[in-house]
């Protein structure tokens, strides 16, 4: 029987880019012996996602989710909680391309990133899951909150593609005078953390916003979060952190708590316990408020990479 794969595309990613390269993707995947056939998400909610999880239950063999980090993680947000689950491959077509990044795939050229498909080199990676009570949700890379999270959500794309990284150098320097501290309890498998911070970040790959350094201990598919723990928030102290944080020598910091962790579970304790107010940022967008409480799923979808 010939194995079938659904292309799930943002039209709108890399300046529009994606409906020109179909034909071409298509083409890359019936060379890999697939049956291939395309969807082209709408403005509406959920829509990559809503269409992840109908390809999985009618038995598609092969997702390829082409887009930027939001439409890949809304694919995976589609297929994660299935008891079966397809194969994934991404095609980049975003600004920062993250995720892509991490698998070692091209994200300067859409044919080459498809063609990746044919070198048939897969791995099985690692999945967040995050529970907002009743509510849950996946991320493969990244999981922050706190004042300096919006660091990861706050640059507009359209600046972000004119100045890359250096968007993320300018938005930190902008927001130094406004940090604001949390007083927050985080329980992790080796401890508990109560008092205030800048942020919490855990991670999933290396690559965080385009900084490759940021959890220079990362594993792909080990079960581990990478935990980092941001205790200042005076502008001397964060410019040092901002600093040290290019090379990947603030882990040594003494501001920093860095660990290795399965799961986390973050309150807010003292005055804002309620909680509401404090979102939680998903792969690049704000995917529920705190509490919440955070599982590796190990080795949870396979993927398609690079070398």
């Amino acid at each position: 029987m010939t194995s079938k794969a659904r292309l799930i595309y943002n039209p709108v990613s890399g300046h529009e880019q994606m409906p020109k390269n179909v034909a071409d993707i298509l083409d890359v995947l019936e060379q890999a012996g697939y049956e291939a056939s395309a969807f082209r998400t709408t403005p509406e909610q959920n829509s990559a996602r809503n269409e992840a999880t109908r390809a999985a239950k009618e038995g598609f063999d092969l997702i390829v989710a082409a887009g930027g980090d939001g439409t890949i993680n809304e694919v995976v947000n589609g297929i994660a909680f299935l008891d079966k689950r397809p194969q994934m491959a991404i095609i980049p077509a975003g600004t920062t391309n993250d995720y892509a990044r991490a698998l070692a795939i091209p994200r300067d050229n859409i044919p080459d990133a498809a063609k990746v498909i044919l070198k048939n080199k897969t791995r099985k990676m690692d999945i967040g899951k995050a529970v907002f009570g009743d509510q849950t949700q996946y991320f493969v890379n990244i999981a922050a909150s706190g004042s300096l999270t919006e660091l990861t959500y706050g640059v507009p794309s359209e600046v972000k593609s004119a100045l890359g990284y250096a968007a993320y150098l300018i938005k930190g320097a902008e927001m130094l005078p406004h940090l604001t501290e949390n007083e927050m309890r985080l329980t992790y498998d080796d401890g508990v953390y109560e008092g205030k911070l800048s942020m919490f970040l855990l991670g999933m790959t290396n690559s965080i916003g385009g900084f490759e350094q940021v959890m220079p201990d990362a594993q792909l598919s080990d079960g581990l979060f990478q935990l980092i723990v941001v205790k200042p928030s005076d502008p001397v102290s964060m410019m040092k952190l901002m600093a040290l944080a290019l090379n990947g020598k603030h882990v040594d910091d003494p501001n920093i708590i860095y660990t290795k962790t399965r799961s986390l579970k973050a309150e807010l304790i003292g005055k804002k316990s309620v909680g509401r107010d404090l979102p939680v940022n998903l792969d690049g967008e704000i995917g529920g408020y705190c509490p919440v409480e955070f599982h590796n799923l190990q080795q949870r979808i396979e993927f398609y990479v690079g070398k």
